[in-house]
């Protein structure tokens, strides 16, 4: 998993870059290049040496809220937009789930309105602002891929595409809340970009105790997704199997999740991907039906019970996956058809 702040010893570039991927239709130019004053870049003395950068977005009066991986080895931070910059004097760190509160006296920029990631659907639209490789502000168009259960959130996966200095950045959905900050990309893949859920800010902006001047972190203490692969979320082992093609660990790990949480679809997609490669269809069936009774409205889960449905006669059941996959996402659903063509 990579991380998506920069580290930079030369000095830094003068002025700053705009660059977009083209924006929908329903969210305005001019109304995304406000929100991004609202985005602003962090430097961070580093101490040993050296200047890292990343992004962080105003949430309060005097608050910017960030990583914590952009911040941890910190002696001195500032916030910068364009030539501006402010000091950071002390910052709020929940380190488990990566984000840190910084406190910024005499900051002059507006506040973002805060939303709900409990709110989002897979495949709704989502746009990411952030300083990506430190100098340009990027604006990014994508969409959620899955939402993945974590404690008291969700963690939000998007096909936004971010690289080197844009952690801390924003995610945003069409009514310009935010409702994630970026966090870490994982290699392999066009959409494993990953961001924390704003629920797990709200607890860090209510409470005024937490503040400490700005100093090095405890190198000790890893966030959730810095942990070794064991020790993470089920969320993040899977994926890591599936990357690896780890069929049957990648089984044996969904059989358990599935048992710690009844209520989740996700370890039944992922059986259901396991036992498709292992060649045992009919389980594989089972296993995905599963989860599309706990989840309707799973796009993946529907493609990938299609695909095993095509090697069976023609059934009500097969109707039924193109009628899902025209409703939900009918790119799938052409994709789906053209590999019903090769069969």
């Amino acid at each position: 998993m990579i991380p998506l702040s920069v580290t930079k010893t030369l000095a830094l570039l003068p002025g700053m870059l705009l660059c977009s991927l083209p924006l929908k239709a329903e969210i305005g130019r001019a109304e995304l290049v406000q929100l991004g004053a609202s985005v602003l870049k962090v430097e961070v003395r580093r101490a040993q040496g050296g200047v890292s950068l990343g992004s962080g977005v105003v949430v309060g009066a005097d608050r910017v809220v960030t990583n914590c991986h952009v911040t941890r080895d910190g002696v001195e931070i500032h916030v910068l937009r364009g030539e501006q910059r402010w000091r950071v004097t002390a910052q709020a760190s929940d380190v488990e789930h990566d984000l840190c509160v910084l406190r910024v006296p005499d900051l002059q920029a507006g506040q973002v309105p805060l939303g709900q990631a409990d709110d989002l659907k897979a495949l709704q639209s989502v746009t990411a602002i952030g300083y990506t490789g430190g100098v340009g502000l990027q604006i990014s168009t994508g969409a959620v891929v899955a939402l993945h259960r974590y404690g008291p959130g969700r963690v939000i996966q998007s096909s936004n595409w971010f690289s080197s200095g844009a952690s801390g950045g924003g995610l945003f959905d069409d009514h310009l809340r935010l409702v994630g900050v970026l966090t870490f990309r994982m290699r392999g893949g066009a959409a494993h970009y990953y961001a924390a859920p704003v629920e797990w800010l709200r607890p860090l902006l209510a409470d005024e105790t937490p503040y400490l001047p700005v100093a090095p972190a405890d190198q000790r203490l890893l966030s959730y997704w810095q942990q070794p692969l064991a020790l993470q979320p089920r969320f993040l082992q899977a994926s890591a199997l599936e990357r690896e093609l780890k069929w049957v660990e990648l089984e044996a790990l969904a059989i358990a999740w599935s048992l710690a949480d009844a209520s989740d679809p996700a370890p039944w997609y992922a059986r259901g991907l396991a036992l498709e490669r292992l060649d045992r269809p009919r389980e594989a069936q089972q296993a995905f039906e599963r989860s599309l009774a706990i989840e309707p409205a799973s796009s993946s889960a529907w493609y990938r019970l299609g695909l095993l449905l095509l090697r069976q006669p023609a059934t009500e059941r097969l109707r039924e996956v193109r009628r899902q996959l025209e409703a939900l996402d009918p790119a799938l659903l052409i994709e789906f058809n053209q590999a019903a063509g090769k069969i």
